[in-house]
């Protein structure tokens, strides 16, 4: 078996308008039963994700926070990969009314237009956070946090190589976790940018393309798949011995 986890997006991915369909779960539990490893890779925060998504358990490890937070469904073990956002900079925030304000353990979340004003604050701070947007959607982190950094992180617990992983999303804040896999796959309903940057892109659009996705997982291992990826340098394989 070549490829022996698939890293998945939530939102527009897994996903449509916040829920997983019935036939998305089904093959999420097939992809399980053939030996391989599910990761779920989301920019939203575990509380909102447990919400919307009870069935969390089937995922064997979940990257949260746009790769600043990894959650292990077995055991309920949450972990912070990065510090928490400085209280000043939340306070700064508030007083130029920025609406709505989203704060995990890690992230801060808001929306167009605000990204000025938390750009703003930064600069006046003097801080080392970084933005990153997905559509419509702006994310505060420290820098160099983001769903690569998280999905590494995912690999080196479970001893699965980058090199063997698939990785599947639809925006801009998945520009990163495509390059940290060993094959990229858009869904069919992904940005411009994301399906340019793809080894592959699905015919059809978020659950659905998941599932036409894993269904070429388990039935050829993707052979027909030939990554354009090798300029990426991807992290050693992971010695499960070690």
């Amino acid at each position: 078996m070549r490829y022996l986890s698939l890293a998945c997006d939530y939102d527009r991915t897994l996903a449509d308008e916040g829920s997983v369909a019935p036939a998305t779960l089904a093959a999420i539990r097939r992809l399980k039963a053939s030996g391989r490893t599910p990761i779920l890779v989301t920019g939203r925060q575990m509380d909102d994700l447990q919400h919307v998504f009870p069935e969390l358990a089937i995922f064997d490890r979940v990257v949260a926070e746009n790769g600043a937070v990894l959650y292990t469904p077995a055991n309920q073990k949450l972990k912070a990969l990065a510090d928490p956002p400085p209280p000043d900079f939340l306070d700064a925030l508030r007083l130029q009314k920025v609406n709505p304000l989203g704060v995990g353990q890690v992230i801060v979340a808001t929306v167009e237009p605000h990204d000025a004003a938390v750009l703003t604050v930064i600069k006046e701070l003097g801080l080392e956070l970084q933005v990153i947007y997905n559509r419509e959607s702006v994310m505060v982190l420290p820098s160099g946090i983001n769903k690569a950094t998280g999905l590494l992180a995912a690999l080196l617990e479970l001893a699965i190589s980058p090199h063997q992983t698939v990785g599947v999303g639809d925006g801009e804040n998945d520009h990163s976790l495509l390059g940290a896999c060993g094959v990229g796959v858009a869904v069919a309903n992904a940005v411009p940018s994301l399906k340019e940057e793809a080894d592959l892109v699905t015919r059809r659009e978020n659950g659905k393309g998941v599932k036409e996705l894993i269904d070429r997982l388990v039935l050829n291992d993707l052979a027909d798949v030939k990554p354009r990826r090798s300029r990426v340098k991807l992290p050693s394989p992971i010695d499960p011995r070690r």
